[in-house]
């Protein structure tokens, strides 16, 4: 059954060493914070009525106990898998078994830009859209997508 963003809270994931936003590789990832990625999300998913669940993990099982919560309780999966974008079929596997609920993958910088082997990602695979290289606005891009393609039970994608 599809829910809508008034229904249930988006689920945004936030992958290993997403912790260290703002503290790390600044001039790669900004200097802003998973708290400010969190308020940014809260203000997009409140102008729909809705609200978000941000939470990082450093650990891949971890992920995947959420991806399974989601499917359950939430409108829609923001996730930033960070480095198990490029490694993690486990991850793919997780949201594979979110049918209709809409999957939105974020990246920081453009993975594309980058090396190599950060130019594929397993979970893009399974995503509805895929955002890259907008900073820490990527992911109110993502909520917004979420709310549309929440709104639309997905049909519309």
């Amino acid at each position: 059954m599809a829910r809508t963003l008034a229904d249930a809270p988006i689920m945004i994931l936030n992958g290993p060493n997403l912790n260290l936003l703002g503290q790390r590789q600044v001039d790669i990832y900004g200097a802003g914070t998973l708290a400010d990625v969190e308020a940014m999300c809260a203000e997009a998913a409140a102008a729909h009525g809705g609200s978000v669940d941000l939470r990082q993990s450093n650990h891949e099982g971890e992920l995947i106990d959420w991806i399974h919560e989601a499917r359950l309780n939430h409108c829609g999966i923001v996730i930033n898998p960070a480095a198990y974008s490029h490694t993690s079929v486990a991850l793919l596997d997780a949201l594979n078994t979110c049918d209709g609920l809409p999957v939105v993958e974020v990246h920081i910088s453009n993975i594309h830009r980058r090396e190599e082997f950060r130019h594929h990602s397993y979970v893009s695979l399974r995503a509805d859209g895929v955002i890259a290289g907008c900073g820490l606005q990527g992911y109110v891009f993502a909520v917004e997508r979420i709310a549309a393609l929440a709104g639309e039970g997905l049909a519309a994608a």
